[in-house]
């Protein structure tokens, strides 16, 4: 099985290198950048998935407090990264996702070559299929959060949604 391409973007420097215990243990998750590159075919979609929960919780978002956000975000993933698999692979060969932590947010972002900028369909009863862009819509602005679909600067589009981290309880 091919490994999935994962490459932070944004290190940090060694001397301020923290573990996820002390910063969780300090009110937040470490922060950083990661991209993760996969070909556009269906089992990259699990593949991406299982890889960004990963980098999460190893980013200290085991803890109880942060399980809805890491299943969101892993929801909002697999949707984003499904779309892109089924809908862009004809002009797009791979597929990217970013992950994101920074500033008390989270942020996730799949890149692909294909220019189409999808719109969120409305629910429609009478038909399977076609509407994994509301559910990242709804399920982005129950979680307080905001996302977008933008032009990329290959010609092709990123879809992002950005998730606000919970505050710890008093």
């Amino acid at each position: 099985m091919e490994r999935i391409s994962e490459e932070e973007t944004a290190p940090t420097a060694p001397e301020k290198r923290v573990t996820a215990a002390s910063a969780v243990a300090r009110g937040g998750p470490l922060e950083g950048v990661w991209r993760f590159t996969v070909p556009a075919e269906q089992a990259s979609v699990p593949r991406t998935r299982h890889a960004v929960r990963d980098r999460l919780l190893a980013q200290g978002m085991a803890e109880i407090r942060y399980q809805e956000l890491v299943d969101d975000l892993l929801l909002i993933v697999s949707e984003l990264v499904g779309n892109a698999v089924t809908h862009a692979a004809e002009l797009s060969p791979e597929v990217t996702t970013e992950l994101v932590v920074r500033g008390g947010w989270v942020r996730v972002s799949v890149e692909d070559g294909d220019p189409y900028r999808p719109k969120a369909l409305a629910a429609d009863t009478g038909r399977t299929g076609g509407r994994g862009l509301l559910l990242v819509k709804s399920v982005t602005l129950q979680a307080g959060g905001v996302c977008d679909v933008e032009q990329a600067g290959q010609g092709g589009k990123v879809i992002w949604a950005s998730l606000p981290l919970p505050r710890e309880a008093p």
